[in-house]
């Protein structure tokens, strides 16, 4: 992945809302690019969802 990529994603996830985090953290498939532990996107989401507030049981049930 490239510098300009990584600065793509890196915009997008702070774009991104509570309940989408959620969803992308419990549906996403193998292999996303934001769940990769050796690209730098994972430290930038995880920051973001702790937070957002992760998970809380009503975002849960809503998303299935």
């Amino acid at each position: 992945m490239t510098e300009e990529e990584i600065l793509a994603h890196k915009n997008q996830i702070e774009k991104l809302s509570r309940e989408e985090m959620c969803r992308l953290w419990r549906f996403a498939p193998a292999g996303h690019p934001y769940f990769q532990r050796d690209l730098p996107l994972w430290e930038v989401f995880e920051a973001r969802f702790e937070k957002l507030g992760r998970f809380s049981p009503e975002i849960s049930k809503k998303i299935g």
